[in-house]
């Protein structure tokens, strides 16, 4: 058994080596750069930040299972913020073009660790618009990646070129391919096999309804379809954002929470909210740490963060 001293030892030296290494100081200024002009593309946008929310009693339900750790305050129960899903929705009761740099704990289960793109505390680029079809998003999403692209390799040129990184501007649109006929063409695994697969960002489409959560909007001309999306990333980089069209009234809300054999009581303020009315939407977030990930081509999602939470492992 490792003792306390030598942990300290070993973290001691692993930190510092990273921390030091020309490529950090690459990453986090790619991080800087891409957060300056995400931000400024949604500012142009008429977008409205808002702050993350890291406690409360709703978070994101997921739909693969995680640790949830759960804290009393004040005599109620509060959560560690999973996504921004819910407060994205009620936002847009104050403005009808919001987004967030959220920062958000899913404490996977430890074999994630070896995937090279799962962190257990990560930020969210997290937006959402009031009235928008999941077109409509996918259109603003395909324009800013796309921007985004150009930008880094306009400002970032020398950087890429230390880290040996040939970055491709895509063209838009992005092609598209549905949940099923993925599946039907590369099997189980499809994500993987569609992001090696492609040299562009592909849009996932169509997900069957007990792949998603309750809260994206069911196709009402293909019923068990959700009008949601997955961005895949090419050179087997894998999912870059997730995102589609809101559930947003009452009882379309409960029934998709019985369907998911949740308990409704889990969501008692978010359905008060919704009897008072909700508005319809569609959004997505975008990981930042894999972002960066993609933008210097790095191996494993570690390399783009100064202080990386890997599942399973202690880390500072």
């Amino acid at each position: 058994m490792i003792t306390i001293n030598e942990f300290t030892e070993k973290a001691s030296e692993y930190y510092y080596t990273r921390l030091s290494s020309k490529n950090m100081g690459i990453a986090l200024k790619v991080h800087t750069y891409a957060r300056r002009y995400l931000g400024n593309f949604l500012f142009e946008e008429n977008f409205i930040e808002i702050p993350p929310v890291i406690l409360s009693p709703i978070t994101d339900p997921l739909n693969h299972p995680t640790l949830d750790p759960v804290l009393s305050c004040y005599g109620h129960q509060y959560q560690l913020t999973k996504s921004m899903i819910f407060h994205k929705q009620l936002a847009l009761l104050a403005n009808s073009k919001i987004f967030c740099f959220s920062p958000n704990l899913r404490f996977e289960c430890e074999e994630k660790a070896d995937s090279g793109r799962h962190l257990f505390e990560f930020t969210q680029l997290d937006l959402e618009v009031k009235d928008a079809t999941r077109e409509d998003v996918m259109g603003l999403m395909e324009r800013m990646h796309v921007g985004l692209m150009q930008y880094c390799n306009e400002h970032l040129q020398n950087e890429l070129k230390e880290l040996g990184r040939n970055l491709k501007t895509p063209r838009a649109p992005f092609k598209k391919i549905s949940y099923l006929d993925a599946e039907a063409q590369y099997g189980s695994d499809f994500e993987d096999a569609l992001s090696i697969d492609n040299d562009e960002p592909i849009w996932l489409i169509d997900i069957p309804l007990d792949a998603r959560e309750f809260y994206d909007k069911e196709d009402p001309e293909q019923p068990g379809i959700l009008l949601d999306m997955d961005l895949i990333y090419p050179e087997g980089f894998g999912e870059a954002l997730s995102g589609g069209e809101r559930e947003y009234s009452h009882d379309r809300i409960v029934d998709r929470i019985n369907k998911k054999k949740q308990d409704v009581e889990d969501y008692s303020i978010l359905l008060e909210m919704a009897s008072r009315g909700l508005v319809p939407s569609a959004g997505f977030g975008i990981g930042i740490e894999r972002l960066v990930r993609y933008i210097c081509g790095f191996k494993r999602i570690e390399d783009a963060a100064p202080f990386p939470k890997v599942p399973g492992r202690l880390c500072i």
